[in-house]
C-alpha cells in the first residue's frame, strides 16, 4: 500500500507509548502510525469506517482492527459493539486522529475521490449512503452551493453550483473528470491549485459527515482517556484544524463558549478534562514536506486528559507518573 503516514515521529513523540499501554488509532488506513505504536510495546485498537480498509489490512501482532466511525469510538473501546462484545479496552492512555482521505482512497479511481483520475462520482469512505453523484444530480443549486461554500470555502460556489444544474438538465453527472471539467469551464484555480480542488473536498466531507464526525470522536476520544492519557489530531485543512483547536481551548477551559459535546458536572458548567500540550501547532519539517507532498498543509494538535472527578468516591482521579 502506497501510503506514508503523516509527521509519524511527532505523533509518537506527542502519545509517548510504551509497553503495557493502550492506545487507540481512530483512523488505522494502511497501519502506519499502528505499527509504530505497537513496536514500541502498546497495544493498540485500531478502527477504519472504510470496509476496503478492513477487508485487506495487514493487522500487526499486538493491534485489534475493528470496523467502526468516530462517533462509535467510545462504544468500540468499551466492548458495546456486535463487533467486540464484551471485549473491553478501555480506559486507555492515548488515542490518535489522522483526520481526512488517504493515499491509498485517492489512488483507488473507482472510490471517485479524485480528479485527476475518471473514476465513478462516489467519494463515500463507507460504500453507504448519500454519494456525491446524487448530491451534484439531486440536489438544488441553493444546497449545492451552500455546501461548496461553508464545506470548501470556495469563494466561487455560485457560478460552480449554477454550471453543475446547467449541465445535468443534458445529461446525469456520474464521474470524476465530468464534473472536474464542468468546473474548469467557469473557474481558474489559484496556481498549482486544480480548480476542482475545494468543491471535491466539499463534496466527500459531506458525504461523510466529516466534521460531525470529528466533534463526535474528540469527545469520545476525552471519555475514554485515562487521567493522564494522550489525545493527539492530524488535520490537513482549515475547517478540520478550527473544530480541533476549539474543541481543545473549550476542554481546557481557555473557552467561554459551551459545547454540547463536552461533558458537564452538576452545576451544568463545562468542566475542563484537556491541559493543551503544545500551544503552538507543529507542523511538518521541509525535509518531510520534500519527501511527502502530502504532508505539506498537516497540523499536529496535542492535549493530555486531566484528573477527572469519580463521583462514586467524590474524589478526584490523580494523572498517572
Amino acid at each position: 500500500m502506497n501510503h506514508t503516514p503523516v509527521l509519524l515521529n511527532e505523533v509518537i513523540t506527542a502519545l509517548a507509548p510504551a509497553a503495557g499501554q493502550h492506545m487507540i488509532d481512530a483512523t488505522f488506513g494502511a497501519g502506519g502510525y499502528t505499527r509504530a505504536i505497537t513496536a514500541r510495546g502498546a497495544d493498540v485498537l485500531a478502527i477504519d469506517q472504510d470496509p476496503n480498509v478492513i477487508a485487506n489490512a495487514i493487522v500487526p501482532p499486538g493491534a485489534k482492527l475493528a470496523h467502526g466511525r468516530f462517533s462509535e469510538l467510545a462504544q468500540i473501546a468499551r466492548g458495546e459493539t456486535p463487533a467486540f462484545a464484551g471485549a473491553g479496552f478501555a480506559p486507555v492512555d492515548g488515542v490518535v486522529f489522522d483526520i481526512g482521505v488517504s493515499s491509498m482512497q485517492i489512488d483507488e479511481a473507482q472510490r471517485g475521490f479524485s480528479f485527476m483520475k475518471d473514476g465513478p462520482l462516489d467519494m463515500r469512505m463507507r460504500s453507504e449512503g448519500t454519494s456525491a453523484a446524487d448530491v451534484v444530480n439531486m440536489y438544488s443549486e441553493t444546497d449545492i452551493a451552500d455546501i461548496i461554500f461553508n464545506l470548501g470555502e470556495e469563494p466561487a460556489s455560485r457560478r460552480i453550483a449554477r454550471a453543475i444544474c446547467k449541465a445535468r438538465e443534458t445529461e446525469t453527472i456520474t464521474s470524476t473528470l465530468q464534473l472536474a471539467e464542468i468546473i474548469a469551464r467557469v473557474i481558474h484555480g489559484k496556481p498549482g491549485q486544480n480548480p476542482a480542488t475545494r468543491t471535491f473536498q466539499a463534496l466527500r466531507i459531506y458525504v461523510n459527515e466529516e466534521l460531525d464526525q470529528l466533534r463526535a470522536g474528540l469527545s469520545a476520544a476525552v471519555s475514554v482517556l485515562k487521567p493522564g492519557g494522550r489525545l493527539v489530531v492530524v488535520t490537513f485543512h482549515s475547517l478540520e484544524d478550527r473544530i480541533v483547536k476549539e474543541f481543545f481551548a473549550e476542554q481546557s477551559g481557555k473557552s467561554h463558549s459551551i459545547s454540547r459535546y463536552l461533558p458537564t458536572i452538576e452545576s451544568g458548567k463545562a468542566e475542563p478534562s484537556l491541559s493543551i500540550e503544545h500551544r503552538k501547532v507543529i507542523t511538518p519539517t521541509l525535509a518531510e514536506c520534500s519527501a511527502n507532498p502530502r504532508a505539506r498543509s498537516a497540523k499536529l494538535r496535542a492535549a493530555i486528559r486531566t484528573p477527572f472527578f469519580d463521583h462514586e468516591s467524590n474524589t478526584y482521579m490523580e494523572i498517572a507518573a
